[in-house]
């Protein structure tokens, strides 16, 4: 089997309370397949992203691209996927960072309790609650993009926004799938999303913000959504069956700053989590990418 590269970029130092998590820092100074990331002491980062610290992450991705990302020429370059760990959901720019590497047309899948796809207060400024919008703008490798789990009043708010700012056409290359259709159709999330992207032969990029999720699943540092883990894992299954997944990145872990009742329920609940993550997508890579009889 081909090895899967795991890149972590800690921006805030939350993972300390994770013993997954400190597995995978530990493993990284022996295991080329891992790389972690310091990124504490790069100012410019929280929720907003300026473009020396965008120099300083670009790099990083660089140096820790896969195939996948670093050739993106088609079927004939189909290799392991990456996964990305970066931190809480103020980092979730970096979606936006790696697709940047993409040079293949691709279909964006991300899971989030909110839209990110807020006009800039300021042109040229990248945020966490706008990333996607400036992927749809910059990257013409995207073709459509599906959001899921966004919470039902948040729609309404992202349309008006868009309206105002003259930019409601990128909603014609995005679907998104209502917190109230998952209540409404729990067991049928992932036939909803393949029956979406099913005659689109481009391949996946998956971006997962654990926001998305109830709090039975994870503690965030944002309000939460009540997507079940079972559907994540069952949309996950699907897609990786049916089409070439580029990468994969996860965030949403709780603000070290934010005061939780219980911080270390907290910190082992997004412990066990991103272990399920990552045993889930290992094993959806293994099923591609069975072991070689060598």
């Amino acid at each position: 089997m081909k090895s899967i590269k795991i890149t972590v970029q800690d921006f805030t130092g939350v993972y300390a309370e994770q013993p997954f998590m400190q597995g995978l820092r530990k493993a990284a100074s022996t295991d080329g397949e891992i790389r972690w990331f310091d990124c504490t002491r790069i100012n410019g980062t929280d929720c907003y992203c300026d473009d020396e610290a965008q120099a300083i992450l670009r790099k990083q991705i660089e140096f820790s691209k896969t195939p996948a990302l670093r050739q993106a020429q088609g079927p004939s370059s189909i290799s392991t996927p990456g996964i990305h760990f970066f931190d809480n959901g103020n980092y979730h720019y970096m979606s936006k960072l790696w697709t940047d590497s993409i040079r293949e047309p691709f279909d964006l899948v991300v899971f989030d309790h909110h839209p990110d796809m807020q006009p800039p207060r300021f042109e040229g400024i990248l945020s966490c609650g706008g990333w996607i919008k400036e992927v749809l703008d910059n990257n013409k490798f995207v073709q459509n993009v599906t959001v899921i789990g966004v919470a039902d009043h948040l729609v309404e708010e992202i349309r008006e926004d868009l309206s105002q700012a003259n930019a409601a056409e990128i909603l014609s290359r995005v679907t998104i799938i209502r917190e109230s259709e998952l209540k409404a159709l729990p067991q049928n999330l992932s036939s909803r999303v393949y029956s979406k992207l099913a005659n689109d032969p481009s391949s996946l990029y998956i971006s997962i913000d654990k926001d998305a999720l109830n709090t039975q699943e994870a503690a965030t540092n944002w309000d939460q959504g009540s997507l079940t883990f079972e559907q994540l894992a069952e949309t996950l299954q699907t897609l990786a069956q049916n089409r070439k997944i580029l990468g994969i990145d996860i965030c949403g872990e709780r603000a070290r700053d934010m005061g939780f009742e219980d911080t270390a329920a907290a910190d082992a609940l997004n412990n066990a989590l991103n272990e399920k993550l990552y045993n889930l997508i290992t094993t959806l890579v293994e099923r591609r990418f069975p072991p070689s009889r060598e």
